[in-house]
């Protein structure tokens, strides 16, 4: 049978493609730095693990929308963290955040994405998956690449058919940068979505892992039209497990709502019954919790500021990260160098690093930017989660970790970084000269 000409284009994700290449490379000998997938590498609170193999047993199909106990430990949870008006019956539980996102995206026949550049790999194959249109809006460094409300109502300005709904998917802090937004600007996102009345998935997977503990949702400004989608997999280092929850808006109505559930109940029918009674116990966010969060905090505030620090110092323009694990390189000081040794797009340059460093990083192509803008996301995450983490609870009276804390459990991934400037100076230190280039042309 000859079906090829019939099927979609659709590309395995960049971020478990680079994973497996990372670990071919390692099984061959290679020392390898994986700062290409971002998988938190804490493991879940004791108290959850327990949990979840005190119901291994329960094997039988639980609700589409998730067990009532797990709803009601959700909406608490949010209540608390996060000021939010959730209720148990508008909260729904799947197999992870990244099918929640596909189902409300799904609930419509047609709708335009709106999605700003750099952006998470899968949103865009998602939408077009879903024959959705697309509509990217770029964004720069200067801007620390977030998305201004006047490029929000330009692009809103700009679709085609404003008679279809539109979509704005917004995540912060953000894969691939590490960064959030102000309440300031939130709220002027929000005035525009509601100006245009677009519906927001906010995609807050990593918002307990803001590094000053201050993450706020935009559904505190648009509550009406945010649905807010978040899980297991970054805060609870449970990615595996695939637990997503996300709060729909009292205001989308019931068959908002329904169409969501009909979705699940031709797709994946439930999340697994003892992953959702494990989760029951994270979502209690007992004060054990909270501390394994600081703790989680503490150390990724500071190996992020560290790397970022100098990453900085090597012509790499990265800002600080504000939450989660990444960093987002853009290599525009060093255009010029590196175009010297024929890396003219960011494939090219992750590339070169990989084969000469061992360094993995994800090129800024897979989160929407153009080959030509060289940048890519570092996941600093490739350590011992265990070991700091214990070495972290162990220093815990103090604000700040003690010196020598970074150096001494984190020393491969600091290895990795120097790797990467050593690399960067490298390249400058070999570039022909612009007399050589002049000469060269004359």
């Amino acid at each position: 049978m000859q079906f090829s000409k019939h099927l979609r284009s659709v590309e395995k994700s960049q971020t478990l493609l680079l994973n497996e290449q990372s670990r071919t490379l390692e099984k061959g000998g290679k020392k390898i730095y994986k700062f290409g997938f971002g998988q938190s590498p804490f493991l879940p609170p004791q108290a959850v693990i327990d949990a979840l193999k005190a119901n291994a047993h329960r094997k039988e199909y639980s609700p589409v929308q998730g067990i009532l106990e797990l709803r009601e430990a959700v909406a608490e949870f949010y209540r608390k963290t996060d000021g939010i008006d959730a209720k148990a019956e508008n909260i729904l539980i799947a197999p992870g955040s990244k099918i929640l996102i596909y189902a409300v995206l799904a609930a419509f026949t047609h709708a335009d994405l709106l999605v700003c550049a750099p952006a998470w790999v899968s949103y865009v194959p998602q939408a077009r998956l879903l024959g959705h249109g697309v509509i990217t809006i770029p964004t720069t460094f200067e801007e620390r690449w977030r998305l201004t409300p006047q490029a929000l109502a330009k692009a809103l300005e700009s679709r085609a058919d404003k008679t279809i709904p539109s979509v704005l998917i917004l995540n912060y802090p953000g894969n691939p940068d590490g960064l959030g937004y102000r309440e300031e600007e939130l709220a002027a996102l929000a005035d525009i979505a509601r100006q245009y009345g677009t519906l927001v998935i906010s995609d807050e997977i990593y918002g307990q892992l803001h590094h000053a503990g201050q993450h706020v949702s935009l559904a505190k400004y648009y509550p009406e039209g945010t649905v807010i989608t978040s899980g297991l997999s970054k805060w609870c280092g449970a990615g595996g497990w695939r637990l997503g929850t996300a709060v729909i808006p009292e205001a989308l109505g019931q068959e908002f709502k329904d169409t969501l559930l009909g979705i699940a109940s031709e797709t994946y029918s439930c999340a697994a019954l003892p992953v959702q009674l494990a989760a029951c116990e994270a979502f209690r966010y007992t004060k054990e919790t909270q501390e394994y969060v600081a703790q989680q905090r503490r150390v990724l505030a500071a190996l992020g500021e560290e790397c970022a620090a100098r990453l900085q110092k090597s012509n790499i323009q990265v800002h600080k990260p504000e939450g989660g694990f990444y960093l987002f390189l853009d290599f525009s000081p060093v255009t010029e160098v590196l175009a010297g040794f024929g890396l003219n797009t960011s494939q090219a340059v992750c590339e070169s690093l990989l084969a000469e460093t061992g360094v993995a990083l994800l090129p800024g192509t897979a989160f929407g930017m153009q080959p030509e803008q060289l940048s890519a996301r570092l996941a600093y995450v490739d350590f011992d989660g265990v070991a700091v983490l214990e070495a972290a609870y162990k220093s815990k009276a103090a604000e700040a970790l003690p010196d020598g804390f970074l150096s001494g459990t984190c020393a491969h991934p600091l290895e990795g970084i120097n790797a990467l400037c050593d690399w960067v100076a490298r390249k400058e230190s070999l570039a022909p000269s612009p007399e050589h280039f002049a000469a060269a042309v004359g």
